[in-house]
Formats: C-alpha cells, structure tokens, sequence
C-alpha cells in the first residue's frame, strides 16, 4: 500500500504547461509537500513559465539540465532511426530513458517519496498479485498510456499520475478557476527539440546528416522515379511522393540496403502479422503463453484485438484479427488488456 497522507513528499514535473501545473496544484490541495523540477533537454529551452508556476504555488522549484543526456539517447536516436528506413517516437523512449530515470535519480537524491506527473494515465494495484497496474486514462482523447508503456514495477511503485482521473476539459476548468499563470497556453503537439521544425530539415541540419537520393520501384522493381532521401518518408505516406500520374500511390517499404522507396496501392499497405522487439512487460515479467489483446500500433491509431505470442523474454509475434494499415517499423505497438497495458515493444 502507497502512502499518501498530508505532508508526503512529492517531486513533481513542471514542464510550464497547463497539465503538469494542475498536477501539481492537485497534489498540494491534497495536502501533500510538492517540490516542483524542471527538466531541461534542449538549447533552447525556456523556463520562465515553469518558474512561473512554482512561484504562484509557492514550491521549490529545481532546474536540472539533462541536455547532454537527452541529445546522445534521443535526438541521436531518432537520426539514427531514420537514416535506418524506420520511423521512431521520440516521445516513448524520453518518458522511460530520460523523463522517469532523472526524476527518479533526483527524488532520490532528495529523499522524496514520490514523483507525479502531468500524463494522462492512471496506476492501481492488482490485489491478487500486489504488483502495479498502468492503466488507460478516463478521457480517451487524452489517453497517454500508450507512451508510457515502457515504465517498470520499480516507476510505477513510485509515481503519481493526478490527472489520471480527469478529462482535459476539467483541468482547463482547474486551472482557469486557480487563476494559474498558464491557464490559457496552448498545448504543444510537436516533438519538443523540433520547436516549428520540420524533422526532415532537422535531419539535414543536425550534424550534416548525408541524406541521398535513389530509386522509387514498384512492387515489381520496376523504376518509377527518383526520391529525395528515405528519411523523407514513411510506410503509409501518399503525398509528397513525386510521382506523376492519375493513380493513387503510397509507400508500402523503405529498403535501406538498395536505397530504395517502394511504393504500391492501398491494398499492398494491409498486412496482419509483425515481430516486435525490446519488449516491456509490466505485469508478468516472462510471459510463456499466448495472448488475446488489444493492440495499438500508433499513437492515434484505433485499438485492435489480436493474439500476442511472446518468442522470448524481449521478443513477440503479433497477428491480427484482421488486417492492419501501414504496420510502421520503429513505432511502437501496445498490448492492452481493457484498460490495462500488458506491455509493448518496438515494432521490427
């Protein structure tokens, strides 16, 4: 059982947003000591909101800068992806390889007994096994477990979600009626290190990344046309392909090994099997048996029943009921359990 009485400690993440400041306001109504920190990953990160926020709540506020973590272990990793023919989230590896682990190092440091933050997402305790549960968030709009499935037992033990039971309608409400300082900012929807970017100029700029133009084949390897660079695209895109024609194409392979982009009609997208590897599972460490789930292949994507068969302690098969568009290497693929997250992996 989770202790959670007046004055527990908490390190809560301020990002400046209006999520994680409700989170924080939140907790300390509850009664609990919030110490608020600030993560900074980028160059041109700004604190002046998050400042901002703990100033108005009257916390202690913490900026740590985790730049030189974040660059190596992220943005190196969504170049390397790319220049691989797959199409990374960024935003999945940073919650469990930079976002969790400084949080975590830091309340240790500190001696805090906990972390929140502002995801949408909820944590439950299973009585028959006493292990956690990362659980859906009740408003499905805002549903954010599908990124965090690659938190562990030791996280989840030691986290907070607070808004977790809440739709986004109702935080603006919270936020709004505490006249905080960020109440009406809008919310960001792009990757944070992008700042208005697009990540294909990114990829150009950052380190003078050579990218190469090469064949567009058919399915057959007949020659179509020239593209621009692989990082340019991604399984499932249409526009922007170059192809002159009445006929609706879109990429179905990017082949890295002939630097080739092949490209096909909708129907060549559909496919219902896939491995995935760099498998996280929450519940049971070591599943032997096969699983009927859900499964989510995006972020936004439509949740799917099929059957899970674990090939190893990081390895699965996937099959769908039925077939699935644009089965994406690189993007992640979620195993739910009603609104419970199994686990997930790295699609292959």
């Amino acid at each position: 059982m989770r202790c959670n009485g007046p004055g527990t400690r908490v390190l809560v993440a301020i990002s400046g947003g209006v999520d994680s400041s409700v989170a924080a306001l939140i907790l300390k109504s509850k009664g609990f000591h919030v110490i608020g920190v600030t993560l900074k990953m980028w160059d041109d990160f700004l604190s002046k909101d998050a400042k901002a926020v703990a100033e108005f709540l009257d916390i202690p506020h913490h900026i740590v800068d985790v730049s030189d973590s974040f660059r190596k272990e992220i943005v190196s990793y969504l170049v390397d992806e790319y220049s691989q023919g797959r199409t990374p989230n960024p935003c999945v590896r940073c919650n469990a390889e930079i976002k969790f682990r400084y949080l975590q190092d830091i309340r240790r440091k500190l001696e805090v007994e906990y972390v929140a933050t502002g995801h949408y997402a909820r944590i439950s305790i299973d009585p028959s096994t006493g292990r956690f549960l990362l659980k859906k968030g009740k408003d499905d709009t805002k549903d954010q477990s599908y990124v965090l499935y690659r938190l562990t037992q030791h996280d989840l033990a030691s986290t907070f979600f607070p808004l977790g039971e809440l739709t986004k309608g109702q935080v603006r409400e919270a936020a709004s009626e505490a006249s905080i300082p960020v109440a009406n900012k809008d919310e960001s929807q792009e990757i944070c290190f992008l700042s208005g970017t697009d990540y294909r100029e990114f990829l150009k700029k950052y380190q003078n990344m050579v990218i190469e133009p090469g064949p567009i084949l058919d399915k057959s390897g007949r020659i179509l046309g020239e593209h621009r660079g692989l990082p340019f695209y991604t399984v499932g895109q249409r526009k922007g392909i170059g192809i002159p024609g009445t006929k609706r194409l879109y990429v179905t392979e990017i082949d890295v090994s002939r630097n080739a982009l092949i490209v096909g009609e909708e129907k060549d997208l559909l496919s219902r099997e896939f491995e995935v590897h760099d498998v996280n599972w929450i519940i049971n460490p070591d599943p032997r048996h096969r699983m009927r789930l859900g499964i989510k292949i995006r972020y936004n994507a439509k949740e799917e029943p099929g059957l899970i068969l674990p090939k190893s302690r990081d390895m699965a098969k996937v099959i769908f009921d039925k077939p699935q568009r644009a089965i994406t290497p690189g993007q992640s693929a979620v195993f739910y359990d009603d609104d419970v997250v199994i686990g997930g992996g790295i699609i292959v």
